[in-house]
């Protein structure tokens, strides 16, 4: 038996009371961040914060012992470092007895013989882990990569072959937060300017008055993990922050001092206006004329997030005029860029993708790798998982299909539901009821949340738990109409509820059976316009004629109705098209009288 350092008991207690982070931290009285660093093994803890523990688990009943109990520490474990990392990663495999640990340049029968009988493998992103190299490797519990990105990992066949696949969202949030920063500073005061002007052996001092930042409105599009980070730096400033996210609660934007506001007013009040959202259908150059010309004279735009949400000639063209102050880019449609439109302008600075790119971070990425392998092996802790290992490869067979639908489903309400989300709730009824639905639920997690940035299976659960957003799930045996099995998502938001219902139909094809209390069957693929209207004679026609028009091709068209009672009685429309779907046809359906709402949603 040994003893559990204050960390893992924290992550044990949290497990088996389903709290997450911040809830634990209200219960102890101490800031979320502090849990943070005390299951990072980071910082020690005040007495008074180990008293409020122990009378929690006392409480509730929290025990320790079958975790002592299945000391991994003393056994023989095999670590396999398949590329370099910093002496203090290693530092973290090696403090454990009876640990093998081989590094990338102590595999003299190559990287498959070392496999043969590992525990656990740590990649970067050079190391393709494909099916292949895992049949090498049939003890092979679990997949670390340090970092955020796993296109170089089968995840698919990882989770068929039992094994855990994690990386380490946001381990770098800090410093691209830090660059952004610079970077507005950079702006304010003219730096690149100066400095050049120096280097020539000029004092162009009247040329170069900049800008105070205090009093100034930021604008934060995207608040990750990242866009907080910025925010909670820029507050030092004096700045006043204003930011949109429709995936973050309103409780999590009044900590860290932000107003959240529409897109509209965002783009129209930002004085510095910073990108922090992941690349999306919706987000793909929404940097572009008709949003560049609602902003104000003279707004700074910085960019260290994706090229492609900024059109390049819209904003070249606001910089010729003026109407754009300056513009800092960290990040391009194309890397490396080639004869890049913005050289020949000295208010615009451009850095080679190095936001993340800081020893520290680096590192801190190793360490929190190694970290959650160890904890892993040592105590079955699964953290910022790819997929989840408890699956047969039958079971997986049986549940592909509803995770796809999941994807699906959350997508759907993601993008034709309420933004806002607080809390979601997620129900499983028929064959689902008795089904291992872990990766279910995070496959709808992160089709709600592929709006925000780098969301994904990887990290969607984490990601809504840092942004306050509750997840609850329910099982239930009832039947709904014909359907055996059903998966119901509902989100809760500040402006109200919207709620879905699908199902599978003949194993493959996913349907939906339900939106917001209206019954209405539809396939959720493709691309869909979701039309809310007055249940009114004319409304169906005038759709499909304004289609036609447009050059729209119909592919399904799928009509439902209120049984309420209630008058007016409200109708939903789930036309399926062929793309593409561009604005003006919205705006065109939009003068129908009878529409209430007309919303474009793309399924992959």
């Amino acid at each position: 038996m040994f003893d559990l350092t204050f960390g893992e008991k924290l992550v044990i207690a949290r497990k088996q009371l389903d709290l997450y982070q911040y809830q634990m931290a209200e219960r102890l009285g101490v800031h979320p961040n502090s849990i943070v660093k005390y299951e990072r093994g980071e910082g020690k803890p005040h007495s008074a914060v180990l008293r409020m523990f122990d009378l929690l688990c006392e409480k509730e009943g929290i025990r320790f012992d079958e975790y002592a109990a299945t000391d991994k520490r003393g056994e023989k474990m095999k670590i396999v470092l398949a590329e370099k990392v910093s002496p203090a990663t290693l530092a973290v495999f090696e403090a454990e007895p009876g640990w093998e640990v081989l590094t990338h340049d102590k595999l003299p029968d190559g990287l498959p013989a070392a496999l043969a009988d590992a525990d656990a493998l740590v990649v970067r992103s050079a190391v393709q882990v494909d099916d292949a190299l895992m049949e090498k490797a049939p003890r092979l519990r679990v997949i670390g990569r340090a970092g955020v990105g796993v296109d170089n990992i089968d995840a698919e066949a990882a989770t068929r072959r039992g094994i855990v696949v994690m990386n380490t969202p946001g381990a770098n949030a800090v410093a691209v937060a830090e660059l952004t920063i610079g970077l507005m500073l950079a702006l304010a005061r003219k730096l690149p300017a100066a400095n050049t002007s120096m280097h020539a052996g000029k004092w162009d001092k009247k040329n170069l008055q900049g800008a105070e930042l205090k009093g100034k409105t930021l604008g934060i599009l995207g608040l990750g993990r990242i866009g907080l980070e910025v925010a909670r730096r820029a507050r030092g400033f004096g700045v006043e922050i204003i930011g949109n996210d429709p995936f973050v609660s309103a409780a999590i934007a009044r900590e860290n001092g932000i107003l959240l506001v529409s897109v509209e007013d965002l783009l129209a009040k930002a004085d510095y206006l910073t990108l922090h959202v992941g690349l999306t259908p919706q987000t793909h150059g929404i940097i572009n004329a008709k949003t560049l010309a609602a902003m104000k004279k003279g707004v700074r735009i910085i960019n260290c997030a994706r090229g492609e949400l900024v059109e390049d000639a819209a904003l070249i063209d606001a910089l010729k005029s003026g109407h754009v102050g300056g513009a800092a880019l960290d990040v391009f449609a194309e890397e490396p860029p080639k004869n890049s439109p913005y050289a020949g302008f000295d208010n615009v600075i451009l850095t080679p993708h190095i936001a993340g790119s800081t020893g520290e971070a680096q590192e801190a990425v190793g360490i929190q790798i190694a970290r959650q392998v160890r904890e892993y092996l040592k105590l079955g802790v699964v953290q910022n998982a790819v997929n989840l290992p408890s699956l047969t490869h039958e079971e997986y067979v049986q549940l592909a299909p509803y995770i796809d639908l999941a994807g699906r489903l959350g997508s759907f309400l993601g993008q034709a539901g309420k933004g806002g989300i607080e809390a979601i709730q997620i129900v499983y009824s028929g064959a689902l009821t008795d089904a291992k639905t872990d990766l279910v639920r995070n496959s709808a997690i992160a089709g709600l949340l592929a709006g925000s940035e780098n969301v994904n299976r990887i990290n969607a659960a984490a990601v809504a738990e840092e942004r306050g957003i509750r997840v609850h799930e329910d099982k239930q045996n009832g039947h709904r109409g014909g359907a055996g099995t059903l998966l119901a998502v509902e989100l809760l938001t500040a402006g109200g509820a919207s709620h879905a219902t699908a199902t599978v139909i003949h194993g493959e094809q996913p349907r939906l059976l339900e939106f917001d209390g209206i019954d209405v069957e539809a396939p959720l693929e493709g691309t869909l316009l979701v039309c809310r209207n007055l249940d009114v004679p004319g409304v169906i026609g005038r759709i499909g004629t304004i289609l036609g028009e447009c050059g729209v091709n119909i592919a399904n068209f799928a009509l439902g109705r209120e049984r309420s009672g209630a008058k007016p009685v409200h109708a939903l429309a789930v036309v399926q098209v062929d793309p593409p779907v561009p604005p003006v046809v919205l705006e065109a359906l939009l003068t129908i009288e009878a529409l209430l709402e007309v919303r474009l949603v793309q399924l992959s």
